[in-house]
């Protein structure tokens, strides 16, 4: 009888661990649900730090608390550096690659794979300056039936050298020759693998397309010339939902500088949060 009771005490202590341990993983695997992140992505060779100030003016605006950075390693490997709270509301994630010469889609999907791997939400805002912007729309081009993708909710383009830039020699000499459509008299190699947006862009997106002309005779920011950026209207071929472009003028308006401009700042704060 002695032994029966010992035994059943085991198998009572064993049941209850496996109970025990059953809820601490539920508990543990349970994604934190939270607001629509806004993911940046920063040009060719640079980091995240190009993209602090526009982070650090929305905090003082009031638009979120909180931000992360997701560190891309060479191999794709996403790092989380930082915690999102239950429910925080417009959280940011400041994407920074090490291999910053070779951006790609890849990188963009790696980074909301991982999100989407800790937190719960439905829709994304991506942000992009110079050569993430092509980033972000390859992986659109490339991503747009994934379902279980998130929806994209809006796209801020910053300087972003869809048809070349100006050390190319269609993004040097490229004009536009329809300024309804933004069709280019010339088509770099960069703008033809994005053509298929022309037929795919997807419809629920709104788009704010910001570049620099410094006003000095160069048509450009120093790095991409004005007619480059205005093409993003052609690949979208009046798909999204909305879509307006912000021209900035002056020595700000400078190709590294208009991560750093207060005025720019002010644009896409509204733009994406309506502060």
């Amino acid at each position: 009888m002695r032994k029966k009771n010992i035994i059943f005490s085991l198998l009572t202590l064993l049941l209850v661990s496996f109970v025990v341990a059953g809820c601490s993983s539920k508990q543990t695997s349970e994604k934190i649900a939270v607001g629509t992140p806004t993911l940046f992505f920063h040009g060719f060779g640079s980091n995240y730090h190009a993209e602090e100030q526009m982070v650090n003016a929305a905090k003082k605006a009031g638009v979120t608390k909180k931000s992360i950075i997701a560190d891309v390693t060479p191999k794709n490997k996403v790092i989380l550096k930082g915690k999102f709270s239950k429910n925080v509301k417009n959280p940011i994630v400041e994407v920074n690659l090490q291999d910053n010469q070779n951006g790609s889609s890849k990188n963009v999907l790696a980074v909301i794979k991982k999100l989407q791997a800790n937190y719960k939400f439905k829709k994304i805002n991506l942000v992009g300056h110079s050569f993430g912007n092509l980033m972000i729309a390859n992986y659109i081009n490339e991503n747009y039936a994934d379902k279980k993708m998130p929806v994209i909710n809006k796209v801020v383009s910053i300087a972003g050298h869809y048809n070349g830039w100006l050390g190319e020699a269609v993004g040097r000499s490229g004009k536009i020759v329809d300024p309804k459509t933004g069709k280019p008299d010339k088509f770099a190699p960069g703008f033809k693998q994005l053509l298929g947006l022309r037929k795919h862009y997807p419809k629920q997106i709104k788009v704010l397309n910001i570049y620099g002309d410094k006003k000095d005779g160069s048509k450009g920011d120093g790095s991409v010339s004005v007619a480059s950026a205005q093409t993003y209207r052609y690949l979208i071929n009046n798909r999204a939902r909305s879509y307006q472009e912000v021209e900035i003028t002056g020595k700000m308006a400078q190709h590294s500088k208009l991560h750093e401009n207060k005025e720019v700042d002010k644009i896409l704060i509204k733009f994406l949060w309506g502060k």
